[in-house]
């Protein structure tokens, strides 16, 4: 909570000076002509000085991750003024970001360095403060003194080890760049590669988040505003399949950085930004976790930079409930969960998971999350915090309680009785017990369970897919013990999820006449390659997290052990083949980047814990305590939600 100027400590009071010379200007941004690629003549794209410097020097050893220390001081950074968005119109359908007037906040020639005799002070003072409070960090508390000190405590750089220092190398050189400026990664590097092309020399979103969390926990953070504010600029744009335009406020798969004449010569030349909505991407399918994507990185940027300013920006808030405002809008589903084609997230191809995909949940949830802590709160975005609220409290009951399985829910499964109608129905998606896989029974432990994979009327995918599971534990989606449950299972069916390589992206693979319809005889998703059982070191990072959120992280150093004896030897593939993740794959790409960046962002997440919390959520129990339906309000029709909350919210 903020307190008076006054009233502030010492160190808190020069922190305020420094803000207080923050000053926001504007000036016009013309619309692009012609919606032609967003280039370097650009106001976005011209010149802009580095984000609002910070606190410590990003180049010392000795410094702190402000955002974590944010967290102990009690202070949040905010910019000294918030521009209403659109003069307070609710009607966001009207508001488009290539007319925002937003120029980045600079600090007036304040170098914000303390002395030496300063640094010392704060580090005491937040010491100090920790003892007396034992404070929490967002997404996990931080209950023993040893646990905070080693995420807090002033040090040298640790020695990197050769394989560590490689793939810093490796990821370096992935670095693209925009009018001289670092902004983003390309998706893969690998020279080798027969037919490079494709799209694997592009930006992706999905892909850049390990990368962008990689370069924040090393305290630069350039790339990740740069990355942040430029997909941004292109999140308005029309792009179309057979003149058919998608909904406003989605965001790229993907951008390229291409260098074409400007103004029809051929001597001048200039950059501009190419996206890909998916009107080139295999299968034509628009990117449904892209924006979800960018919400979450958003909000890390802030907690580990402590630069809330950027958060904050009018074009930022805006593009914020452009995305929001397509995700929530009002369609034909009864459903809470998110209604998606198959292809329109991590696994870009078809593999059965239209509908209702956990990993979309997972990351929809996170986002909803996220979004409720960084939107700006005044008379234009009350309806839709509400309707955010809304939404957490109705999709998490939904998920918890329709997707959880383990040995007794399963078993309850079994005995089902169909053809239920009824609002008090058991059955309530008219799930035939036929469909329980056999290798299902054999496989599940006594002790864990996990969430599957997706959920439709008379349909039920039990596979078991590792990113929307992590995810649901990240953000607190999935309850303690649940996701208990789920690090149970790992531990238990270690073997057929690490293997010889970290991590299988589902569980089993798709066979023999199965994966010939499912997935169209796909050459590429045979059994056990690719996104058909395929082992991906970069869901490390997101192992990582989970682990460490729920206080295992002996488990993610046991994995992060397995892939460093092998990624380096192996060039950095994309993915693994084979049940055990043995061979390369056969269509992979080496020296692949989100392998490189989630190696790298594991190996950072375990040495500093406390970072880690900051990139997580803790449980809102107040979620399910309010419930939008409103039908305990009836005598005759019931809300389910409290008769389950002694099951689900334990």
């Amino acid at each position: 909570m903020a307190m008076g100027l006054s009233t502030a400590k010492p160190y808190r009071r020069r922190l305020f000076l420094l803000l207080l010379r923050c000053t926001r200007t504007a000036e016009p941004s013309p619309k692009c002509p012609h919606h032609r690629p967003l280039s370097c003549s650009s106001p976005a794209a011209a010149a802009e000085p580095t984000h609002l410097r910070r606190i410590f020097r990003p180049g010392d050893p000795n410094r702190f991750a402000p955002g974590i220390l944010d967290a102990f001081w009690g202070v949040r950074r905010f910019s000294t003024s918030v521009d209403p968005i659109s003069g307070g119109d609710k009607n966001l359908e009207r508001i488009f970001i290539q007319n925002m007037s937003v120029k980045p906040i600079v600090v007036d020639g304040v170098d914000a360095v303390p002395i030496e005799d300063e640094r010392k002070e704060v580090v005491n003072t937040v010491v100090a403060d920790a003892e007396e409070g034992k404070e929490e960090l967002c997404g996990g508390k931080v209950g023993d003194l040893d646990q905070l000190e080693v995420g807090l405590e002033v040090r040298q750089e640790k020695e990197q080890s050769e394989v560590e220092k490689e793939a810093w190398r490796l990821l370096d050189r992935a670095v693209v760049s925009y009018c001289g400026r670092p902004i983003g990664t390309v998706a893969a590097n690998d020279v080798t590669a027969a037919n490079q092309a494709v799209n694997y020399d592009q930006v992706f979103i999905r892909d850049f988040v390990p990368s962008a969390l990689a370069f924040l926990l090393k305290g630069e953070s350039e790339i990740v505003r740069n990355f942040l504010l430029h997909t941004l600029q292109l999140q308005s744009w029309e792009k179309t399949v057979d003149c058919y335009s998608p909904g406003q406020g989605l965001m790229p798969a993907s951008f390229k950085v291409r260098t074409v004449p400007l103004d029809g010569s051929n001597e001048a030349f200039e950059e501009v930004l190419d996206p890909d909505f998916g009107e080139s991407a295999i299968g034509r399918v628009a990117p449904v976790d892209s924006g979800l994507w960018w919400i979450i990185l958003l909000r890390a940027y802030g907690k580990i930079t402590g630069d809330y300013a950027l958060q904050e920006r009018v074009d930022v808030q805006t593009g914020i409930r452009l995305i929001l405002n397509l995700c929530l809008s009002d369609g034909f589903d009864m459903f809470p969960s998110l209604l998606v084609t198959d292809g329109s997230c991590m696994i870009d191809r078809r593999m059965g998971i239209h509908g209702h995909p956990l990993e979309i949940q997972a990351l929809f949830y996170s986002a909803l999350r996220c979004s409720r802590e960084i939107i700006t709160f005044n008379d234009g975005s009350k309806n839709l915090v509400r309707a955010i609220n809304n939404r957490l409290s109705a999709l998490s009951f939904h998920i918890r309680e329709y997707y959880w399985v383990d040995m007794k829910k399963v078993n309850e499964i079994y005995r089902y009785k169909t053809e239920e109608y009824s609002h008090d129905a058991i059955n309530k998606f008219n799930i035939y017990p036929e469909q329980i896989p056999s290798w299902l029974v054999e496989w599940m432990p006594d002790k864990g369970g996990y969430f599957i994979g997706n959920l439709q009327p008379a349909h039920m995918d039990f596979r078991f897919f590792s990113l929307g599971n992590f995810w649901a534990i990240v953000s607190s989606l999935a309850t303690p013990r649940q996701a208990d449950g789920i690090l149970n299972l790992i531990e238990d069916k270690w073997d057929d999820i690490v293997g010889r390589m970290p991590l299988k992206i589902c569980y089993p693979s798709l066979e023999y006449e199965e994966w010939r319809i499912i997935t169209g005889s796909d050459p590429k998703n045979t059994p056990w390659s690719y996104h058909n059982g395929g082992s991906w070191p970069t869901l490390l990072w997101q192992f990582t997290l989970a682990c460490i959120k729920m206080g295992r992280p002996e488990l993610a150093q046991r994995a992060v052990a397995v892939a460093e004896k092998r990624l380096p030897i192996d060039k950095w593939p994309e993915y693994y083949d084979t049940r055990s993740g043995r061979f390369i794959g056969k269509q992979s790409r080496l020296y692949q980047t989100w392998t490189i960046a989630g190696f790298l962002t594991a190996k950072m997440l375990l040495e500093n814990p406390a970072a880690a919390a900051v990139l997580t959520c803790d449980e809102d129990l107040e979620l399910l305590q309010g419930c939008a339906c409103s039908l305990s309000k009836n005598a005759r029709i019931k809300c389910s939600r409290l008769a389950a909350k002694s099951q689900v919210v334990v």
